[in-house]
């Protein structure tokens, strides 16, 4: 089924009016119906922002990838200030940052932004820069060179969002390969460099082993 996009964006606005106003159940209703008459009139007037028409069923099928998503940041975001707080509190300062290269599955430049941002949300981990000829992300971390631990999350992350963002791609399908020079390896670990150079196994694009920092 399919509707305009300018009504919906305006129900949404009410239910966050709810929210920025704390109301109560007593003021409930009609606080709701003063934030839809101000959110349809401002989603009227910005309505040319929006697409012609939306996909509300589709939508309704993703809502429960979107709260699984919203679900794992969360945990992410808790287990993560946890372990940020131990490692910078500990004498012997456990950190090892390095950079991790993560080649995306998603393809559309909202699912992708926001994929960059929960990383960049989560204490440890940053996303520094993105390629867009080879779709992947380039993730700091301060235990980058255990590319595993910042890997699993952003993982989970993209196979809801290819979900949620009805990307071309499905969960479970194989991450693309980054192209591989001298002395590196692909982001999944595989493509050791060819034999016979000397970096041979001294770098990891993933891992971003570089031996000399």
């Amino acid at each position: 089924m399919k509707v305009r996009e300018w009504p919906v964006v305006g129900v949404m606005l009410a239910f966050l009016w709810l929210f920025v106003r704390g109301a109560t159940p007593e003021t409930v209703v009609g606080e709701f119906l003063i934030g839809l008459a101000f959110g349809l009139g401002v989603a009227f007037a910005f309505r040319r922002f929006y697409g012609d028409e939306l996909n509300l069923t589709r939508d309704v099928r993703a809502l429960p990838y979107a709260a699984l998503y919203v679900a794992v940041f969360l945990r992410e975001l808790l287990t993560a200030n946890v372990d940020v707080a131990y490692r910078v509190l500990s004498p012997s300062m456990p950190i090892e940052p390095d950079v991790v290269v993560v080649p995306l599955r998603v393809q559309s430049d909202l699912a992708i932004t926001t994929i960059a941002n929960s990383i960049t949300l989560t204490p440890g981990t940053l996303t520094m820069d993105y390629d867009d000829e080879t779709n992947t992300l380039y993730v700091h971390g301060i235990t980058g060179k255990n590319r595993e631990a910042v890997l699993d999350p952003i993982r989970t992350w993209e196979d809801y969002a290819l979900v949620i963002f009805d990307e071309e791609m499905k969960p479970g399908d194989p991450v693309p390969e980054v192209p591989v020079t001298a002395g590196e390896k692909r982001a999944d670990g595989s493509g050791d460099a060819p034999d016979g150079d000397p970096t041979n196994g001294d770098a990891n694009t993933e891992g971003g082993d570089t031996d000399g920092e």
